[in-house]
C-alpha cells in the first residue's frame, strides 16, 4: 500500500477521489463543456507516488490540486496534489465515449505533498505552481465551481469515503507537459500563512 504524510505520521488511503473540470478558465484551455454536476474520477492507492516521474514513452501533463484528507465524512488535513495526465490518450478515450482511467489511474499519477491537519476556513486556501522559477498557476476556493463540501455530498450520494481517503478538487488553467529535470514549487496558503511548500525535480 502506497502511503501519505499527515503532521508527520504515515496513512494508507484506499483511493484518491478526482474532480474534473471545476475551474472555468481550465474548462475553456481543454475546449471542454462546463458540467451541470461535479464531474468525478478515482484513483487507486496504486497511483500514489511522491515523485514527478517523466514517461518516455508518452507525454505526461501535471494539474496542480488543493487536496483533503478526508476523515469521519470531513475535512481534516490539507496539501498539494498534482493529477498527472496523459493527456493525448485521454482525449483519445473521450473521443471514443470510453473511460479516462488509462490516461488518469496509472501508477505514479497522485503526486503528493505532506498533509497538514485543517479546521479552518476553506475560503481563505490558495495554491501557487512554479515550474522553473515562473509561476504556473493559480487555484483557490472563489474559483472553484463546485466547493468541497458541495463535492463530498455529491461523492457520497453514490459512493463512501474510507477514514484517510482523498480529494483533489480540480485544477485551474496553465496545464502542460512534464518535462525531465523541470523543477516543480507548490506553495500552499492559508490568507497569508503559508501551510505546506513542496518542491519536486522531475525524474
Amino acid at each position: 500500500m502506497q502511503q501519505i504524510d499527515i503532521d508527520g505520521k504515515p496513512f494508507y488511503p484506499s483511493k484518491v477521489v478526482c474532480i474534473g473540470r471545476n475551474y472555468v478558465e481550465h474548462i475553456k484551455e481543454l475546449n471542454n463543456e462546463v458540467p451541470s454536476q461535479p464531474v468525478i474520477f478515482v484513483k487507486p492507492n496504486s497511483a500514489i507516488f511522491g515523485q514527478i516521474v517523466c514517461d518516455d514513452s508518452e507525454p505526461v501533463h501535471y494539474e496542480v490540486e488543493i487536496s483533503f484528507v478526508i476523515r469521519e465524512g470531513e475535512i481534516s488535513a490539507v496539501g498539494i496534489g498534482l493529477d498527472l495526465t496523459k493527456r493525448a490518450l485521454q482525449s483519445t478515450l473521450k473521443a471514443q465515449g470510453l473511460p479516462w482511467e488509462r490516461a488518469k489511474a496509472f501508477d505514479k499519477s497522485a503526486v503528493f505533498s505532506d498533509f497538514v491537519s485543517f479546521s479552518g476556513a476553506l475560503q481563505e486556501l490558495s495554491l501557487q505552481l512554479f515550474i522553473n522559477d515562473k509561476l504556473i498557476q493559480l487555484a483557490n476556493y472563489d474559483l472553484m465551481i463546485h466547493k468541497p463540501a458541495d463535492i463530498i455530498a455529491e461523492v457520497t450520494t453514490f459512493m463512501s469515503f474510507e477514514d484517510g481517503d482523498l480529494l483533489m478538487t480540480g485544477t485551474p488553467k496553465g496545464v502542460g507537459q512534464v518535462f525531465r529535470n523541470d523543477h516543480f514549487v507548490g506553495r500552499l496558503y492559508n490568507g497569508d500563512t503559508l501551510l505546506v511548500e513542496k518542491q519536486w525535480t522531475v525524474e
